[in-house]
């Protein structure tokens, strides 16, 4: 009976040896835990800074856009033909009409 209580015992040592110390398990999750998350800051702060980028890049966009337009309009406003001043009133069409119809008669 005693060797067999030995034989058990040695068997139980034997396997809480296999099964390694907690100690070493738990730290390295922790440490690859850290990694994980350092690895994760790192990309969410490229992230950000293309996403800030890309927006440098939109601003600039548009106010070339702005710019673009502000120069047609200018544009446009230079080459435009003048209207002639003050719009005629009736009795002017009226009397204008009246010298188209009697011009050439004689």
């Amino acid at each position: 009976m005693k060797k067999v209580l030995s034989l058990v015992a040695v068997s139980a040592m034997l396997s809480l040896a296999a099964c390694g110390g907690g100690e070493d398990e738990a730290k390295r999750k922790a440490d690859s835990t850290k990694a994980a998350d350092s690895v994760a800051a790192v990309e969410a702060a490229a992230k950000a800074k293309a996403d800030s980028a890309k927006a440098a890049d939109s601003v600039a966009a548009a106010e070339d856009a702005r710019k673009a337009d502000s120069a047609r309009v200018a544009d446009s406003i230079a080459n435009a033909k003048p209207t002639g001043g003050k719009p005629k009133t009736i009795q002017q069409k009226v009397k204008e009409e009246a010298v188209k119809a009697t011009s050439g008669r004689g």
